[in-house]
């Protein structure tokens, strides 16, 4: 396994182990990181958002400086070390090919095996002179600490759920609160999770909406233009409105939104926002081709609200995988019966006059 590479973008200096030189890195986060932060929380090269892992020093570690562990998702690697200004620590750092500590250790990835192979490359044991090692509370899911001990002669703590927690944590002499231990879901949290998911849906409605705009104008009972206009950009209007009902609006208010299936949460909302276009639509009922058209907002919309929300399952804190199964199993083709069927009535209703 090769060490760190001396030439990453956010490595300040170097020191000098008993193993040879070491990647120093800063706890302060300079606007690279937060760029860099900004385009992984939209989903832009996240999966190549890494650090190489190894064995770092933060400020100036020595032999009974506490020794770190973390993902190297650079997300996670800065989150770690922005969460210790001041502190002196030694960072090691698993290779969970660019996945976070939670997502790594239920992959594998954040394992037993990762761990023990990195403490012996990056020569751990013979930069500290203790035998204790912190993982994220997080990782403990893939990681057999009796096995670590006997493999690498390391005694695994498992420190706070959250990095911020980390200073008082080591004041306390690596001895957690009830607080520290407990996983919250904020509307912050939640909040922060949105733009990766919102990015990707809108991505997929803009190709959507392009042939919309185009396939609108050749129907209906005006000029090519006018048509577009009529008809055309409400259908863009609703799409974007099922995608904000569902990808934004739907983890925001997830805890107040009656239902536990996430699909069915989305659905509420994918409804109420039905009601609205189409009170804002204003349709002749007394033509067919309105009819159809009000019909397809209530089969569209909600369909499509209630696949974005079931797409934050992944990220909520609460869900299990054998639950997530068994409400795709039910909500993927309702959604998708739904779905087609709300196209092809528009389709339909543009050639009906």
């Amino acid at each position: 396994m090769n060490p760190p590479r001396m030439d990453q973008p956010f490595v300040t200096g170097a020191v000098e182990p008993v193993i040879g030189r070491a990647p120093q890195v800063s706890s302060s986060l300079v606007w690279p990181d937060r760029w860099g932060t900004i385009k992984a929380r939209s989903g832009i090269n996240r999966m190549d958002y890494t650090v190489d892992p190894g064995l770092y020093a933060l400020g100036n570690p020595n032999a009974e400086s506490p020794v770190l562990v973390t993902a190297n998702y650079k997300l996670s690697f800065d989150s770690l070390r922005s969460a210790l200004p001041g502190r002196d620590a030694w960072i090691l750092v698993l290779d969970t090919k660019g996945i976070n500590v939670w997502c790594a250790a239920g992959k594998g990835t954040f394992g037993t095996a990762e761990l023990v192979a990195r403490i012996k490359s990056s020569g751990t044991d013979r930069v500290v002179s203790h035998r204790k090692i912190i993982l994220p509370q997080l990782g403990a899911p893939g990681v057999a600490a009796h096995v670590v001990k006997k493999l690498a002669g390391f005694t695994v703590h498992y420190g706070p759920i959250r990095a911020e927690d980390l200073a008082e944590y080591l004041d306390r002499g690596m001895v957690a609160t009830p607080a520290m231990r407990l996983k919250t879901f904020t509307l912050s949290e939640r909040a922060v999770l949105i733009p990766i998911e919102l990015v990707q849906a809108l991505k997929a409605a803009l190709i959507v909406a392009l042939v919309a705009l185009v396939i609108s104008g050749l129907g209906g009972p005006d000029t090519y233009t006018n048509n577009v206009a009529a008809y055309g950009i409400f259908f863009v209007i609703a799409l974007l409105g099922g995608v904000f009902a569902g990808a934004v609006l739907t983890p925001l208010l997830l805890p107040y939104i009656p239902g536990r299936a996430f699909a069915l949460k989305g659905l509420v909302l994918g409804l109420i926002a039905a009601v609205v276009l189409v009170f804002f639509r204003n349709p002749d009922m007394a033509r067919w081709s309105d009819r159809m058209e009000t019909l397809v907002w209530f089969l569209l919309v909600p369909a499509l609200a209630a696949f974005l929300a079931m797409n934050f399952t992944g990220a909520s804190t609460y869900t299990s995988l054998s639950g997530v199964k068994k409400e795709m199993r039910w909500a993927l083709p309702l959604e998708i019966t739904a779905g087609g069927t709300g196209c092809l009535l528009w389709l339909g209703s543009r050639f009906i006059v």
